[in-house]
Parts: structure tokens; sequence; C-alpha cells
């Protein structure tokens, strides 16, 4: 197994990368300039077999090891950043304004090349390395997992597992957090349009007040959770948008309620999908109204493959000493369109510290260049863990 002190030298230049991608974010599926300085980094080292284009802008690059036919793992980094107004005052800030790495791809994106710079020259592994640049995690469905993994390109590449990593506040640099099973919850969305009849406010027994309806709607949906769902399991529905009149002195004919549902299960999902509309229009009916209603499924749940969490474990504790891993890390609500990737195939994504920072999609956060050679290292011990050592595994 590699120790970080490997990569202290090599961090610096990472350190360059990631401060250059941090001036110069783009999101979504538009990260033109970032897929082309990935691709000519990774050209830069010598690696012949670069593939770019993929779901638009999606950079894929292969290193073949000298120790013997193998499987082919995939690593996985995120490239793209949030249209959120930078407010940290650092000299590398953003230079585009509205736009900055909030939730630190500039990060994973420059560890990713880090590694594939310290792979390409030391080969000492059984099979093949493809790593992974993917746009457009940020954005709902279809985000650029789901379309990567759409494109086929696990299968052309055959790739048969995949690792991905995230940096995390609150744990400490240089320290990793993860566990087996569920480790991110599924994201999904609603809409629920409330009708009833409007009028004047002075007079609301004259309507059907849909504004009551909609606060009756958003009790019961809590109550689905509270009373209706084991309490040792996960779900969250927050109710997030509430748009009715715009005056002081009318009720309005419809009231617009919108929000997002959580679980780590599929039969949550499936629970939420059916009870939200059966509970909120049994609520508007009883009250002389009817609602229309949209449920859109967005993210999976991310669940770790317990043999991929277990090589994960071993390749974290040689970059951080196993007391720098928490393999019983409790499961985030938060979704990470990796779970795409996790479908397809077996594997894992892990938790890299990122200390005492501002949480993640907040314009104060910076990802902290401390925490890269920790993460190059768990890059090459990854590959030592699941590929060998020459003959070795």
């Amino acid at each position: 197994m590699h120790s970080v002190d490997e990569f202290c030298q090599l961090a610096d230049e990472v350190t360059a990368w990631r401060r250059h991608l941090h001036q110069n974010p783009e999101l979504d599926f538009a990260v033109h300039e970032t897929a082309r300085f990935v691709a000519d980094k990774l050209a830069s080292f010598g690696i012949n077999h670069i593939e770019t284009g993929i779901a638009g802008t999606g950079v894929v690059a292969l290193i073949q090891g000298e120790g013997g036919e193998g499987p082919t793992i995939g690593l996985r980094a995120d490239m793209d950043a949030l249209p959120i107004h930078e407010a940290t005052g650092k000299d590398w800030a953003s230079k585009i304004t509205g736009k900055m790495h909030a939730c630190g791809h500039d990060g994973h994106t420059a560890m990713l090349l880090g590694a594939a710079k310290h792979l390409v020259g030391q080969r000492n592994f059984r099979g093949t390395v493809a790593f992974i640049f993917q746009p457009a995690e940020e954005v709902e469905l279809p985000s650029g997992g789901f379309k990567m993994v759409e494109d086929g390109f696990l299968d052309r590449f055959g790739i048969s597992q995949v690792f991905g990593m995230h940096n995390w506040p609150g744990i400490d640099v240089g320290n990793f957090a993860i566990c087996a099973g569920p480790m991110m919850a599924s994201q999904d969305d609603f809409d629920i349009v409330v009708k009833g009849r409007g009028g004047h406010a002075a007079a609301p027994h004259l309507t059907v007040d849909p504004v009551f309806i909609a606060a009756q709607i958003i009790t019961g949906l809590q109550a689905l959770v509270s009373r209706r769902t084991d309490p040792i399991e996960s779900l969250v529905i927050s109710v997030t948008k509430l748009h009715a009149s715009n005056a002081y002195n009318v009720i309005a004919d419809e009231v617009e309620l919108a929000g997002t549902v959580r679980a780590l299960a599929t039969h949550l999902r499936d629970f939420a999908e059916t009870h939200l509309e059966t509970t909120a229009r049994s609520i508007a009916q009883a009250f002389g109204g009817d609602i229309t209603y949209r449920y859109r499924r967005s993210v999976p749940a991310t669940i770790n493959d317990a043999q991929a969490t277990a090589l994960a474990v071993r390749a974290a504790s040689g970059a951080s000493g196993a007391e720098g891993v928490d393999e019983s890390l409790k499961p985030v609500m938060g979704a990470e369109d990796f779970a795409y990737m996790l479908q397809a195939r077996p594997g894992a994504l892990i938790f890299l510290g990122n200390g005492d920072s501002a949480a993640v999609h907040n314009a104060a956060y910076d990802f902290d260049d401390a925490a890269i050679p920790f993460g190059i290292a768990y890059w090459a011990n990854i590959v030592e863990a699941a590929l060998g050592v020459g003959n070795e595994r």
C-alpha cells in the first residue's frame, strides 16, 4: 500500500491544477474547457487511449498494467460546478460571476488526474484502470452519471467494478469514512397543485380555500413518515415550495406545492410515490377541493457493495492508517449520481475529509488542498487492492 508521503511532491502540482479549475468553473454538461483541460493533461502524461465526448463532455482514459491480464476497474471523478456566487475571497476564487466549485469537484478532478500521472509511470498491476471524468453530477435527471451509463461506456470499456470519492466537510482532513450497503439516499421530486375555488378573503365561506387545504396536506405528508413507516428506516419528505395568491385580499383558485423525497430503500420510494398522492387527494377532497400530482424519480440510492467496500477500507487505511478510517459511517440523506454506476456495477463510494470547512453547496465553501495527497494515495491503493501488484492480489 502507498503512504501519503509518496505523493506530497506531486500534490503541489495537483494543487495548481485544482486552483486553475476552481477559477474557471463550468456548469452541467457544458464543461467544455474543463474536459479539454483533463484530456490535455492525460495526453501529456503519455496515456494514449483517451476518449472524449461521452455523454457530451465526459472523458475516459485507460491505463493498462504490466502485471498481466486482468479485469478493468473504473475510478470516477465529477467535473461540474454550481450556479452560486463565490464568497471565499481566496486568491484562486472563481473568475466567473455566479458560478463556483461549491462541492469540491475541482478537487475530485485534480486528484484523479494526479493518480493517473502516478499510475502511468507505475503500472505494477494486472488488468486495466479506466479514469472516468463525468459531467453534470449536480443536475437533475438526466444527469451525467445517468447519461454515461445509458451511453454504454461501462460495457464498451469492459469495466467490472467502479469506485468513487467525495470530499466531506466535518471529517478531519486526511481521514476517510464509508459504510457497506446504502450510503447516500435516493432523490425524488413531487409537484402538487391544490385546486379549490377562489374568492374574496373577507368571505372565505364562499370559497373552497386551497391555502387551508394545502396546510392540511403539508401536515398530512409529515404523518406519512412519523406514522406510516418503520421508525428504524429512513424516509424524508420535505415540502420546499409553496405559492398561492399575490394579493392580501384574494383567496386563490389554486395553490402550488413542491418538494423532495429522500430514502435509503426502494420500497420507501414506492411507498412515497403512491401515498403522497392518495394522502393529498383525500385531504383535498374532504374539504371540497382536488389535486393534480406529479412524482418524478431522479437519483437512486448510493449502495456500496460489501466486497468493494472492504477493498476501499483497505486502500484508505493504507493512506491514512486504520485509525483514520471510519467503517461505520451513518448514511447521508443527500443524493449522489454515482449511484447510477453502482446500479450497473459493484463498487463503492468513499468520503474524504475536508476538515472544518463550510458545507458543500455554500458560497463560503472551498476544497482543502491538504487533502490532495490522501486522495491520490487512496486511488493508487484501490488499484493495488483491486488489481494486485504484479501477479499478486
